[in-house]
């Protein structure tokens, strides 16, 4: 069974950063793609960013464009979120995901293994 575990999550005044981590049990290179997904008290899931393992490509919410910056290190089986300029908007629980479905990056159901998730808190 394939695990993620995320890290780097915390609270920080808004305009600050934080840098998420996800160490995933099995090779990342094995992964089409990762990403994350955060969930806002009270709203739904949505996703946030993903990157394809093989080539690099990303995709970005527009909501975090210009501000997230997804990278992975294949080597050593991580993925990470550097997250600038913070708003209290991005306050949420982020998760870390991993799949082999190459379509539809925003849809949370293509994704078949999730992290327990690491909290976010961004005050104004």
């Amino acid at each position: 069974q394939v695990r993620l575990v995320e890290s780097g999550g915390g609270s920080v005044e808004a305009g600050g950063s934080l840098r998420l981590s996800c160490a995933a049990s099995d090779h990342t290179a094995n992964f089409v793609c990762m990403g994350w997904f955060r969930q806002a008290p009270g709203k739904e899931r949505e996703a946030v960013a993903n990157i394809y393992m093989s080539v690099g490509f990303t995709n970005y919410a527009d909501s975090v464009q210009g501000r997230f910056t997804i990278s992975r290190d294949n080597a050593k089986n991580r993925v990470f979120l550097q997250m600038n300029n913070l708003t209290p908007n991005d306050t949420a629980i982020y998760y870390c995901v991993a799949g082999t479905d190459q379509y539809n990056w925003y849809d949370p159901r293509k994704y078949k293994f999730w992290g327990q998730g690491t909290p976010v808190t961004v005050s104004s």
